[in-house]
């Protein structure tokens, strides 16, 4: 039997992008959310309770208790509606809600009647799944406990943001090398898939050992920081900065060609010419170097991106230095 079809959020190309760049979902079961979701049956005195991830066709459970399943299909799936509200979506009793009277998770096993899901939202204000409460009989939740259910919601997206954090350089706060060859082989298919350019722009400073020799390692943080944090200014929200290795930086332009690439590129270089910092009273003057290049037909891989924009940099510096370099694959 059919059955309504599910909102789809304003943001739903940019919540994909983000649920993704967690890189939680499909991993194995972790104990620090099978205690949350213990914890959430116990007080709300329920026999299912999961932390849902809702991603674009389907919704996979991170953590659940009662279910015996670790994905439904997004359209069956109550979450797939409450990421699309501002707060905690209350089903008191699915058979005479008609978004749900003639779903299957309400028709057959398990025989949902009551769901209460609050959204786990993001820093970005992103929802990318639910913590949910379920069961079989009707239930009208107090304020009270929809109040706690928040609560406990904001717990799990705390424990999704440390994962998050764990994976960020201690001195840039950028992820590090392996989130991004994961965040980019993530955005290579989906590039394909959509038909739209993806580039990518490595970067790093010119003598940056001359930095550390004159002003000291703590200043030379202090620069990779304002560095870091002036080349994320030149970003959308859907591109990518991380730190590919200790002297090479990353940025990756979603849906950008060669051009728009190059004139981000230029833009990072010139402002980073004019970044003030600990050498401000002195004459030396920050100066980076870059390597572009952009994902061609050809390329197995997101590293085969990697590699081409890594000779690119080594040309940047090899003709000079203070310059962005391109490489393109033939076609």
């Amino acid at each position: 039997m059919a059955y309504p079809d599910y909102p789809v959020p304003v943001d739903e190309a940019q919540r994909l992008r983000e649920l993704e760049r967690y890189g939680v979902v499909d991993q194995p079961s972790d104990p620090h959310f099978e205690r949350l979701v213990e914890l959430a049956s116990s007080i709300f005195a329920m026999p299912y309770v999961a932390i849902s991830l809702v991603e674009a066709n389907r919704q996979w459970f991170l953590a659940s208790k009662g279910l015996n399943v670790r994905q439904t299909p997004r359209p069956m799936a109550f979450c797939a509606h409450a990421i699309a509200s501002k707060g905690v979506l209350v089903v008191p009793d699915a058979l005479n809600d008609e978004r749900f009277s003639t779903n299957p998770l309400v028709s057959a096993e398990p025989h949902v009647r009551f769901y209460a899901g609050v959204p786990l939202t993001s820093p970005a204000g992103h929802n990318l799944g639910t913590l949910c409460v379920l069961d079989q009989k009707p239930h009208l939740p107090t304020a009270t406990q929809i109040h706690q259910l928040e609560l406990m919601g904001q717990l799990v997206m705390r424990e999704l943001e440390l994962r998050r954090l764990s994976h960020l350089c201690p001195v840039t706060g950028l992820p590090d090398r392996v989130t991004l060859l994961a965040i980019g082989e993530r955005e290579v298919v989906r590039a394909r898939a959509e038909g739209k350019p993806l580039a990518l722009l490595l970067f790093d400073v010119d003598n940056f050992r001359a930095i550390n020799n004159r002003w000291g390692h703590q200043a030379g943080d202090q620069v990779l920081v304002d560095l870091c944090h002036l080349g994320c200014q030149f970003l959308r929200e859907q591109d990518f900065a991380g730190r590919l290795d200790d002297g090479a930086f990353a940025l990756l332009l979603v849906d950008q060609g060669p051009e728009g690439a190059m004139a981000v590129a230029e833009g990072l270089r010139q402002a980073a010419s004019t970044m003030p910092g600990v050498f401000n009273h002195s004459e030396w003057r920050l100066h980076i170097s870059g390597g572009l290049s952009v994902l061609a037909t050809g390329d197995g891989s997101f590293y085969d991106l990697v590699r081409r924009s890594e000779q690119a940099l080594q040309l940047a510096k090899g003709n000079g230095r203070n310059q962005i370099a391109s490489l393109l694959a033939e076609s």
